[in-house]
């Protein structure tokens, strides 16, 4: 079966940045299964996969645009440090969920300098060439359930389980 529009596909990956750096892979793990058309891959990998099957190898270069965007200065802010209240220490890497006007929004410290914080609300690998070495494992047709959740369901539900 070809990957489309619908179809859960299951995959091992290695991302490496533009220095060939390994940001993330699924080595070790079970694959990563998502539900195709659903947008919950980035679109660039997403549709490099489209009509691929099980068994198929290949290496997939992500810009920016068709990944996690570019980097947005607007989400970079200078904020007091008297806005994380309850934490003790603050310091550059740290996360935060910040809330805003259009939601909650997870921010990264960049750095602390005396009484004000600079945060980031971009996403941390914005504005990245990102390659993917992806090996397809499955390719099945999504349930109806599945199709109306816009999600793959792991199998929990069926003993009772509760979603992921």
């Amino acid at each position: 079966m070809q990957i489309a529009q619908n179809s859960v596909v299951a995959f091992h990956y290695t991302l490496t940045n533009d220095s060939g750096e390994v940001l993330d892979s699924s080595e070790g793990r079970e694959p990563l299964t998502y539900l195709h058309g659903g947008g919950n891959i980035i679109p660039g990998l997403e549709k490099e996969l489209e009509g691929r099957s099980a068994g198929d190898k290949l290496n997939v270069n992500v810009s920016p645009e068709d990944g996690y965007g570019e980097v947005q200065e607007q989400l970079m802010q200078e904020v007091p440090r008297d806005a994380f209240q309850g934490v003790e220490s603050v310091e550059p890497g740290m996360q935060f969920q910040a809330q805003t006007e259009g939601g909650p929004l997870m921010v990264t410290v960049k750095k602390v300098e005396g009484d004000t914080v600079v945060v980031d609300g971009n996403h941390p690998l914005a504005g990245q060439q990102l390659t993917f070495d992806v090996e397809i494992a499955e390719v099945r047709e999504a349930s109806a359930e599945e199709i109306e959740h816009g999600h793959v369901h792991d199998g929990s539900e069926d003993e009772g389980g509760a979603e992921q």
